[in-house]
């Protein structure tokens, strides 16, 4: 099928927000400091607002997440219970508007018992499409020894892992002028990817497919040093096998903020086209922004059908009945 030919509503969203109503409820206070820049449009968010800039942008499919701050608040048993709320709730969107939702459930980390349990629900009760997580959990990033069980289950679960950006406590206050997307967001992106690849995260659990946000934050511009820095220490040399540039090709990355002609490019020369995913940060963004500055990239109708589409197929098949 040609572009031209592709039905309106042919896009899959795989980076777009959902906003529960008892989640804002319970953690607006923590929600609003650590999010404050984009509070507005987090309390204005619905199901039907939802669906309506879906319709505009011919989105035909979103697979909805959590935001950051994610579900963990410093307590497990009130994170566990939060992740279960965000995920029913999502679970149900998805039934009350069949092929038009799926969703990543949440996880209670760094929570490993209420995440292990979590990931049962998630897949064999809610049917989960995959998971959400955050880029980082206080001053633990995904690569942690202690979060091993979990992407060692998700691994053999095959799962789907999408990862949001989340800025670390620490550089909360390192530059205040400027909100925390601007530079903390990219930044922990590439620490998250960092820390699964030199733990041997990324090469120990082969059969997780991994998708991180807005074209791995500064990834494309510091992958060749960590690519050195693998190959010359044999102390991390050896939990990558394959080399990092390996590692990082066969992950997937959505282009939220990486449609200019610099940031898409460089993600295209190191990642490949079929490693691109169409996303929308939505309700932060509106889609028709990434929609109109994917087609002034000017792509050819397959690279552009594979962006929006065929590549987050071969993730999640089931929408493309």
């Amino acid at each position: 099928m040609t572009a031209s030919h592709m039905p309106a509503a042919h896009r899959i969203d795989t980076h777009h927000h959902i906003v529960p109503p008892r989640y804002l409820a319970r953690r607006r206070d923590e929600i609003e400091r650590i999010a404050h820049v984009h509070m507005p449009k987090m309390v204005e968010w619905t199901p039907t607002i939802a669906i309506e800039a879906m319709d505009r942008s011919g989105i035909a499919t979103s697979i909805t997440s959590i935001s950051s701050p994610g579900c963990w608040f410093g307590h497990a048993a009130d994170s566990i219970e939060i992740s279960r709320e965000c995920n029913e709730y999502a679970a149900q969107m998805a039934r009350d508007y069949p092929g038009r939702f799926g969703n990543f459930a949440a996880l209670p980390l760094p929570d490993v018992d209420g995440s292990l349990r979590e990931i049962e629900y998630a897949c064999d009760v809610l049917k989960a499409d995959g998971f959400g997580l955050m880029t980082n959990y206080g001053a633990m990033w995904p690569g942690d020894a202690k979060l091993a069980p979990v992407f060692d289950e998700l691994n053999r679960r095959k799962a789907v892992v999408y990862f949001h950006p989340h800025a670390a406590d620490y550089c909360a206050g390192v530059m205040p002028e400027l909100p925390a997307p601007t530079l903390e967001f990219p930044f922990d992106t590439t620490r998250a990817v960092a820390s699964l690849l030199f733990s041997g995260t990324f090469s120990r659990c082969p059969d997780i497919r991994f998708i991180f946000s807005h074209a791995g934050g500064a990834l494309p511009m510091l992958a060749g040093r960590m690519a050195a820095v693998a190959g010359t220490r044999k102390e991390l040399a050896a939990s990558i096998p394959h080399g990092a540039l390996y590692e990082f090709r066969r992950q997937y990355y959505d282009i939220v903020n990486a449609t200019n002609t610099v940031s898409f490019n460089a993600a295209r020369e190191l990642f490949g086209v079929s490693q691109l995913l169409f996303g929308t940060d939505f309700p932060f963004w509106s889609p028709q922004i990434w929609v109109d500055q994917l087609a002034a990239l000017n792509l050819n109708a397959a690279d552009l059908r594979a962006i929006e589409r065929d590549n987050a197929l071969r993730l999640l098949p089931r929408f493309g009945v």
